[in-house]
């Protein structure tokens, strides 16, 4: 049986060195609100990827990554639900749906690892019912590195250890659920 009393765990950029902030903003959801329900991976959801945008990220950027991070979920490793490889800096915003299976809304030298549900698309929020309410973590990072020259089979937890060691810069966007 869940906890409710479980603490919730740090941010985990915190827990990184620290590199220059942009910013990074959805018209999906509002910074700490709840993430809709279309965007979620319950019964009522959809697993439909938010917009996002992001600028004021540094000018030598190559490229940048994105990824969704749930730190909060009732085990030690939290859970990868999306991360994206190899987006070209001209390339700053997604459209609402572009993180689905086979999308076309990505360029083709985008790299979509599979997430901890196994999968190569954005996966939603599924938060355990009646566990605390968990925040996601929606960050872009600003690459020193046009590709990061890694293949599709990479574990996500392997390949943000290796955007760490090529992030100029890092815009953050959390958004909350819980059922």
């Amino acid at each position: 049986m869940l906890s409710l009393d479980r603490p919730q765990a740090p941010d985990p950029y915190a827990l990184l060195p620290q590199v220059p902030a942009f910013e990074l903003v959805s018209d999906t959801f509002a910074a700490g609100g709840r993430v809709p329900d279309e965007t979620t991976n319950t019964p009522v959801g959809r697993s439909l990827s938010p917009h996002l945008a992001w600028s004021g990220f540094p000018e030598e950027t190559e490229s940048f990554a994105v990824t969704c991070f749930d730190t909060d979920t009732p085990g030690p490793s939290g859970w990868w639900h999306w991360t994206l490889l190899d987006l070209p800096p001209t390339i700053t915003e997604l459209a609402a749906g572009a993180g689905a299976l086979g999308s076309d809304l990505l360029p083709p030298t985008v790299v979509t690892l599979r997430g901890d549900d196994g999968i190569a698309a954005y996966v939603g929020a599924a938060p355990p019912p009646g566990d605390t309410e968990h925040r996601y973590f929606y960050a872009v990072h600003a690459l020193d590195v046009p590709t990061m020259g890694l293949e599709a089979d990479v574990m996500p937890g392997a390949a943000n250890m290796m955007l760490t060691l090529h992030t100029i810069a890092r815009a953050v966007l959390v958004g909350t659920f819980q059922r």
